[in-house]
């Protein structure tokens, strides 16, 4: 197994680790700083995600830059960015530190974007990201370390940046699915293909058409 693949698999690992430290009541101590407190937990769960969150890109830049690029790769390492994401949203909803209903939302157009992709490949094709993709991925991401550490330093200033994260993450996820869907409308089938239509199986060979690059971060 190459090196890129092993940072994947890493980061799917460090996933049940972050899940335990902060829903399995482990006496770790609090920190404070005046009014402001945090459980060591936490302190410790958040490092890790950002570590995880931090190799998202550094697999795939070295797969690229060493030519090591493998059909394992291109299938674990969006599961694991989702199983990052999902994880700790869930744990986040356990805490009482997120409404359910934005994990809902998140988590389900994460799932719907993957759906998609499978249609696309079963069509031979390769669905590539859109920049409201990438901002998505931030903004989540940041959103996630914003409640990990209790909305510290802005609560000294009584300014609720968690709450901003939290609308700006839901709002830019569903922007950026409902946007994924309609530029890909056409290989959603609204009908069943007539016999002879081009990968029905009576339409006899079909060429694979030309792939483009995979790109992260949907």
């Amino acid at each position: 197994m190459n090196l890129a693949n092993r940072i994947t698999l890493a980061r799917i690992f460090i996933v049940p680790i972050i899940t335990f430290v902060l829903l399995v009541r482990l006496d770790l101590g609090v920190l404070t700083i005046g009014e402001y407190s945090i459980s060591y937990n936490q302190v410790v769960a958040v490092l890790l995600f950002i570590i995880a969150a931090s190799t998202d890109g550094l697999d795939g830049y070295i797969a690229r830059k060493r030519k090591i690029v493998t059909n394992l790769g291109k299938l674990l390492d969006p599961l694991a960015d989702k199983l990052l994401v999902a994880a700790v949203l869930i744990s986040l909803v356990e805490m009482g530190k997120l409404g359910a209903w934005v994990a809902i939302i998140i988590i389900s157009r994460e799932w719907a974007v993957t759906g998609l992709r499978q249609v696309a490949l079963l069509e031979g094709a390769v669905l590539a990201a859109s920049n409201w993709g990438k901002w998505k991925t931030a903004i989540q991401i940041a959103m996630i370390i914003v409640l990990l550490i209790n909305n510290f330093p802005f609560n000294f200033i009584d300014l609720r940046i968690d709450l901003i994260a939290v609308w700006a993450a839901v709002l830019i996820t569903v922007y950026s699915g409902v946007d994924y869907f309609v530029k890909n409308k056409n290989l959603i089938p609204v009908s069943d293909p007539a016999p002879g239509t081009p990968g029905t199986p009576n339409s006899g060979p079909k060429s694979d058409p030309a792939k483009k690059e995979v790109r992260r971060n949907a």
